[in-house]
């Protein structure tokens, strides 16, 4: 008891460790690679052209309607009853997948799913309103690493069960069901958060403008900017943990520090090429993971040959994190060599698309899929990298909600011209050869981009290689004009 006491007074320990037991339990899916076998198949008898036409636009067009409002209220509400929301949607999600029969249930399913992954933002942000700031860094990789180790033992253990033991797919949501109902029952052991990123009171934005603007006129980099940092964080969660939260006057200042952090995201030009590439590739990268279980389904049909979606999505989750994890070890100047990376990467995805669409073979389209996931991930953690080190984490909470809302709008477009019936509703072959020839677009234009900021930056490096020489040599000079 004593323990569990000094765990709760640690600060950040016991969020962190809750908030990751929600993470591993909310993303351990055991049934979730087999969704598009368990809707086609027995269970549900819904054709492969419904389920790609009609079925999984649905979900798309959801998330995108639930998105901004979702992020808005879950800083409003102060994280905690957001993810609250979304164990209890799972929980119908799942009970909706089990029980519930027709196209209709199905149809509903999609939307409540929607309001699954729109409240994901709640999970990404809540931690950082209830740690001090020296513990952000840890608690991010602690999160993330629940994240991905839940997904890949979900997806690990439903393969296992399928191909081992034979388990019917009802079964693997039935079990799955279970596990979120554990989800559910553990996000009420969070700790209510004090504060919020923008809506404070009135009084709370005015003392923090003050504190910032001393820092920055005082200039302290030292080893006392991390105390200042932490008296900040503090005077935050006093300030902001009073009647005013929820006020009138909290609604209105939210308003402009929205749009100052809006302003700060984007001023620079090297952010905006990286918010654009986080965009576009994650817009392909979310049409593709939607729909590469029909791919497979199209190339091996599962009713009548062995399924091993959840391996190859056990596989990918792991390779696709050690790519991620190998970026901390790279040493490469990002703001030279970024953008021509991401040309370079992308590439790489377009040709992985391509092999998708175009191959017979099962094991070549999970070869495919592998490689794709991993250069997305790879790229996408340098991404999130260069954005979150040069912005505060108020900024960086909003630039990540506005890539990941322009990311779903792109999707959706997508959706509508490509896959939905009521434009082309083009088969799933085709729609990869087009998936493959929007990386392929992304690709060049970051490789013009890319090949260009490169030049730029080594002659301005030249340049001022050159003017160092000249100013050794005139060194006595040049002192004497300073001076």
């Amino acid at each position: 008891m004593g323990y569990w006491a000094k765990l709760k007074s640690s600060g950040w320990a016991y969020p962190t460790i809750v908030l990751s037991i929600y993470g591993f339990l909310a993303n351990c899916r055991v049934a979730e690679p087999f969704l598009t076998p368990y809707l086609i198949g027995p269970n549900k008898n819904i054709s492969e052209e419904v389920v790609t036409n009609y079925l999984f636009p649905v979900w798309t067009y959801s998330y995108l309607a639930f998105l901004f409002p979702v992020f808005l209220l879950t800083d409003f509400l102060k994280y905690k009853p957001v993810i609250v929301v979304q164990g209890l949607f799972l929980v119908s999600n799942y009970l909706l997948l089990s029980f519930a029969p027709g196209l209709p249930a199905m149809t509903f399913l999609q939307v409540n799913f929607g309001i699954v992954t729109s409240t994901e933002v709640a999970y990404f942000s809540y931690i950082y309103s209830v740690i001090p700031l020296k513990s952000y860094q840890k608690a991010t990789s602690y999160l993330r690493s629940a994240m991905l180790t839940g997904y890949t033992f979900g997806a690990s253990l439903g393969q296992m069960l399928v191909s081992i033991g034979g388990v019917d797919y009802f079964y693997l949501n039935a079990i799955t069901l279970g596990i979120v109902c554990a989800a559910f029952l553990v996000s009420f052991w969070l700790p209510m958060p004090k504060r919020t990123m923008f809506f404070k009171a009135e009084e709370a934005v005015g003392s923090l403008s003050q504190k910032k603007g001393s820092l920055k006129n005082n200039g302290q980099r030292d080893s006392g900017a991390d105390k200042d940092g932490e008296s900040l964080d503090d005077e935050k969660t006093e300030h902001a943990g009073g009647a005013g939260w929820c006020s009138r006057e909290s609604v209105i200042t939210a308003g402009p520090l929205l749009w100052k952090s809006f302003k700060e995201s984007y001023s620079s030009r090297h952010l905006v090429y990286w918010s654009l590439w986080w965009a576009l590739a994650t817009a392909g990268y979310m049409q593709i993971f939607n729909y590469i279980q029909l791919k497979w389904d199209h190339i091996e049909p599962s009713a009548t040959s062995s399924v091993y979606n959840g391996a190859v999505e056990a596989v990918s989750s792991v390779v696709g994190a050690a790519a991620a994890f190998s970026v901390s070890f790279i040493r490469v100047t990002w703001a030279t060599w970024g953008e021509l990376t991401l040309g370079l990467f992308s590439a790489v995805c377009s040709g992985a698309v391509y092999l998708m669409a175009f191959t017979s073979s099962i094991w070549a389209c999970y070869a495919a899929y592998v490689l794709f996931k991993s250069c997305y991930m790879f790229l996408i953690t340098i991404t999130i990298f260069q954005i979150a080190s040069n912005l505060s984490m108020e900024c960086y909470a909003l630039t990540f909600g506005i890539n990941t809302f322009i990311a779903l709008l792109l999707q959706t477009i997508v959706t509508v011209v490509v896959v939905d019936e009521t434009a082309l509703g083009l088969d799933i072959v085709t729609q990869f050869i087009i998936y493959g020839s929007y990386y392929a677009a992304i690709s060049v234009l970051f490789l013009i981009r890319g090949t260009y900021t490169a030049c730029v930056r080594r002659r301005f490096v030249d340049q001022t290689e050159m003017k160092g020489k000249g100013k050794e040599s005139g060194g006595e000079v040049i002192s004497t004009e300073r001076f």
